[in-house]
C-alpha cells in the first residue's frame, strides 16, 4: 500500500528481472537522480527529499524486491547484495536513465556500491548515506574486515530481534513497546527527540517489508560458536553477512564517478558502537556469553568504510552533527545542501 505526498506519483516498471515500483515527482524531466532505500523501509522514506530537489533534477525512488509495492521476489543471500544491484541495473536500463545519479541509504548504500563495482559507466555520481560497511554487517574486526569466525557467526538473520520481526509481520502501528516499528524508527532511524515529518506514512513504509525465510530476516543456521548462529543462504540480513557481501577494494573501478559519503555523527545502527552489532552488545553485557574483545570485538564500521573508499580515491566525506541513521529525516536541510552541492559539482 503506497501512501504518497502531494506532488509524487507511483508507477510499476516492467524489467527483464521483475516489476519494480518507482516514485517520481510530477512534471520533472531533468537529470535523473535515483534514490535507493535501506532495510525495513521503502521508497516512501525519500519523498520529501525528492520534492526538495531543484527543478533541474528528475528525482526517482525505487522499492527494492520484497519492500513496498515491488514484486516480492526471493533474495539469494549467497550473492550478497547483487540481487538488489542487478534489479536496479535492470530498472536503469528499462527507463533509459544512464548516466544516473544514485543515492543509497544504509543497505541501499551497499546496493549502489555493488552497482558501482559492476557498472561504473552507467553512474554520473554516487551518494552513500550511512551505508552498510563494505564488509557487511556484523562478524568482522579490523579495518580490513577479517572474519571473527570463518562461517560468519555474529552476522545474518540470527541477529534479528524475534519480537521486532513478529511485530513487523503483524503490522504493528502502536507505540507500546521499544520493539514496535514506530519506536524503533524514533529511537534508531533518527536521533531522538526528532519526530520526522509524515511519521505514520514512514511506519506504513516499514510495515511493507515482507517477512520470512526468503525476505526479512532470512534463514538461520545454528552453531556452537558465540552467539549461536551463522548466516543462512536466503533472505535480507544474510545478504549483508560478510561471508556473502564483501567489497575490499575499489581501486580497479573505471571510470570513477565522484562519491559523496554522508553520515550522521549520532548513528546507532551503522557505527563503530552499533546497537545492532551483536559483538558490541556483548561488550556492554546486553548479549550473554561474549567471548571478549580479542576474539569478537565490535565491528569498526565507519573505519572500514573509510578504508575501502580510500582505495577508490574520488570521494568526499560529510559528517552531519546531531544526526542519526537517517540524516535526510532528522537534519534534512544539511543533508539536502550536501546532496545538491554534490550533484551540481558532478554535472
Amino acid at each position: 500500500m503506497t501512501v504518497l505526498v502531494p506532488g509524487v506519483t507511483a508507477r510499476r516498471i516492467d524489467t527483464h528481472r521483475l516489476t519494480l515500483n518507482v516514485l517520481e515527482v510530477e512534471g520533472r524531466t531533468g537529470t535523473p537522480v535515483l534514490f535507493v532505500h535501506g532495510n525495513v523501509s521503502s521508497s516512501l522514506f525519500w519523498q520529501t527529499t525528492m520534492l526538495a530537489l531543484p527543478e533541474r533534477f528528475r528525482p526517482l525512488a525505487v522499492d527494492l524486491r520484497g519492500f513496498g509495492d515491488t514484486d516480492p521476489e526471493p533474495v539469494d543471500a549467497t550473492r550478497g547484495l547483487s540481487d538488489y544491484a542487478d534489479d536496479v541495473a535492470a530498472l536503469v536500463s528499462a527507463m533509459d536513465l544512464a548516466p544516473v545519479h544514485l543515492v543509497g541509504w544504509s543497505m541501499g548504500g551497499g546496493v549502489v556500491l555493488q552497482y558501482l563495482l559492476d557498472k561504473p559507466a552507467a553512474i554520473a555520481s554516487l551518494t552513500l548515506v550511512n551505508p552498510v560497511s563494505p564488509y557487511g554487517f556484523g562478524g568482522t574486526r579490523g579495518i580490513d574486515g577479517e572474519l571473527c569466525h570463518p562461517a560468519g557467526a555474529g552476522s545474518g538473520a540470527g541477529s534479528a530481534n524475534p519480537e521486532f520481526v513478529q511485530r513487523l509481520a503483524a503490522g504493528d502501528t502502536g507505540d507500546d513497546s521499544p520493539l514496535s516499528p514506530r519506536q524503533v524508527l524514533l529511537a534508531h532511524y533518527v536521533k531522538p527527540p526528532c519526530v520526522p515529518e509524515h511519521l505514520d506514512l514512514l511506519v506504513d513504509s516499514m510495515l511493507s517489508t515482507r517477512t520470512g525465510d526468503d525476505h526479512y530476516p532470512g534463514t538461520v543456521t545454528t552453531t556452537d560458536a558465540w552467539p549461536g548462529t551463522v548466516p543462512g543462504a536466503r533472505g535480507v540480513l544474510n545478504s549483508m553477512s560478510p561471508t556473502n557481501f564483501r567489497i575490499a577494494d575499489l581501486s580497479t573501478v573505471d571510470p570513477k564517478p565522484p562519491v559523496l559519503w554522508v553520515r550522521g555523527t549520532e548513528d546507532v545502527i551503522v557505527s563503530d558502537t552499533s546497537l545492532h552489532d551483536l559483538a558490541y552488545l556483548g561488550s556492554i553485557g546486553a548479549v550473554p556469553g561474549w567471548p571478549g574483545a580479542e576474539t569478537f570485538p565490535p565491528q569498526p564500521m565507519i573505519a572500514q568504510t573509510r578504508a575501502v573508499l580510500g582505495t577508490y580515491g574520488n570521494y568526499r566525506e560529510v559528517a552531519i552533527p546531531d544526526s542519526g541513521h537517517g540524516p535526510h529525516l532528522d537534519q534534512p536541510d544539511a543533508f539536502r545542501k550536501a546532496l545538491v552541492d554534490h550533484l551540481t559539482a558532478a554535472g
